[in-house]
């Protein structure tokens, strides 16, 4: 019997992580095994911690976790490379009669570990141009840009996410399209089970800045300076992240930290947004409530049916 693939997503901050370790630990006293699979595309970089609320070795419970602390933060990978790491644990998993629990509030990496997607090839020359526009122009003036020559594919990209800006406008140059390399959701893995967690959007707003409050309080300050010293400044990727990009631009002297906090704080509001708009047409998720009371209880129910929810 294959091991069912369960994926738990979200909002940032609707308590994913801690649910994943519970329901992984639940498994266990039944006797099955879970293990994690990251699905976030910054909890991949060592050493950025406070600000991706990475569970600590502590808070882990003893649960294996998989593609958390693999690169430097001056190096990146794209969603292609993500979903081979993640497909070659989740198979490892399945090997091993292990439920592989994808964790994710990435949603196109989870998109892309989950369904059937192909990502066009890359054009150096291409690239370096949109690159050279962005630095010139800037992210929003960029994703005008974008939203001129495709609006399907700007609604879903922030507008201050340079990188995937110019991946987008890169795509469309080469192949004359974007939105046709995103297809209708079809599982590329058998039996697949994916539980959402609604969270009402007031109670999700305070939970985001009272996460924002912990991290200044944890010294996640201290955590960006550290990492600038180790190049976090040339990461493509890591110097974009939530919280990260907004601190460095206070220690660049750009504005205050005290801006930083408030800044971040909105960005992760319009991003958990984002992510709420990319699940919500999804109508393969089973969501339950974020506090429920029997959530590990009801989330084992789902497992239990063997069987892949509607697709």
């Amino acid at each position: 019997m294959v091991e069912p693939v369960v994926a738990l997503i979200g909002p940032t901050a609707s308590g994913k992580s801690s649910l994943a370790i519970a329901l992984a630990l639940a498994l266990d006293a039944e006797g099955r095994k879970g293990e994690i699979i990251n699905g976030d595309s910054m909890l991949i970089y060592r050493g950025m911690d406070i600000g991706t609320a990475k569970p600590g070795l502590a808070e882990r419970g003893g649960v294996p976790h998989h593609l958390i602390d693999v690169l430097d933060v001056t190096e990146q990978a794209s969603v292609a490379q993500f979903q081979a790491w993640a497909r070659t644990a989740i198979a490892d998993c399945r090997q091993r009669h292990v439920i592989p629990i994808v964790v994710g509030g990435s949603a196109l990496y989870v998109h892309a570990i989950l369904d059937e997607m192909e990502f066009p090839g890359t054009d150096p020359e291409v690239r370096t141009k949109w690159e050279g526009e962005l630095a010139r122009l800037g992210a929003p003036a960029l994703h005008a840009e974008l939203a001129r020559r495709d609006p399907v594919v700007a609604a879903d990209i922030l507008a201050g996410n340079g990188r995937r800006i110019v991946r987008a406008l890169e795509v469309i140059e080469l192949t004359g399209s974007f939105t046709a390399k995103l297809p209708t959701p079809r599982y590329a893995l058998d039996v697949v089970f994916q539980i959402g967690l609604s969270i009402e959007r007031q109670v999700l707003d305070k939970r985001i800045a009272d996460r924002v409050e912990a991290m200044w309080e944890a010294g996640f300050v201290a955590e960006v300076v550290t990492l600038a010293k180790r190049g976090l400044r040339d990461g493509r990727t890591a110097s974009r992240a939530l919280g990260y990009r907004q601190v460095l631009a206070a220690l660049d002297g750009d504005c205050t930290l005290e801006d930083a906090r408030v800044a971040t704080v909105q960005a992760t509001r319009r991003f958990a947004r984002k992510q709420m708009g990319w699940f919500n047409r999804d109508d393969r998720i089973e969501w339950l409530p974020y506090d429920a009371p029997d959530l590990v209880e009801r989330c084992q129910t789902l497992i239990r049916r063997g069987a892949q929810l509607p697709a």
